[in-house]
């Protein structure tokens, strides 16, 4: 790659998502250059808006359009009375496409790390029980994953929602240990869902 800085700098926040490394950024960075009006002007036109105008809700977590209501939290045409709580919106994207789990989600945008206090306040979870008090919820599902920093997240909402004096419940057989939501098939969480565990108070 001859050394052009604007390629350099695209190649390494390229490699830097999810399933990428420098290979396939630089293959991906030549299909676009070598296809600039179909692919490159809008793709950057594209990631502006997404830039300027998704955010993330401050009430569920997931995202959503910065001047429009969410979807998830404030549609008022579906009164569910269970929630959903996963750790990032891939999680959701994977169970809502399995189209076995009808009610509200709210999603953490991560996990507890280091008994940090800042991080507990980015979980949202003071909004998830002011969600439970507000839309009558009876079920709060926990749907983290498997892993240790999931578990043990899943744990401490679990002891904060003692008070709440609702039913909470716990994906079952079908998770396997180590394993995270969004990489799980269909059949695996249909399976996790409806054998999903009542967890004692």
């Amino acid at each position: 790659m001859q050394n052009i800085p604007e390629i350099e700098n695209l190649i390494k926040l390229i490699s830097k998502l999810p399933g990428l490394g420098p290979k396939s950024a630089k293959r991906m960075i030549l299909k676009m250059i070598n296809n600039r009006q179909e692919l490159l002007k809008p793709l950057a036109q594209n990631l502006s808006e997404v830039f300027k105008n998704v955010v993330r809700c401050k009430i569920c977590g997931t995202l959503k359009s910065n001047n429009s209501p969410c979807d998830n939290c404030e549609n008022k045409s579906k009164k569910f009375n269970k929630i959903c709580v996963v750790e990032n919106i891939s999680d959701q994207w994977a169970i809502e496409s399995s189209s076995i789990f009808q009610g509200y989600f709210h999603i953490l945008g991560g996990t507890l790390l280091n008994n940090n206090s800042q991080n507990k306040e980015d979980l949202l979870i003071n909004s998830l029980v002011e969600r439970i008090n507000r839309d009558n919820i009876d079920e709060v599902i926990l749907a983290t994953s498997a892993t240790v920093e999931g578990q043990t997240t899943a744990f401490y909402i679990q002891d904060i929602l003692k008070k709440t004096n609702i039913k909470i419940s716990k994906l079952a057989q079908g998770l396997p240990v180590g394993g995270e939501i969004e990489n799980l098939d269909d059949g695996t969480l249909i399976s996790a869902f409806k054998n999903r565990k009542k967890l004692d108070a």
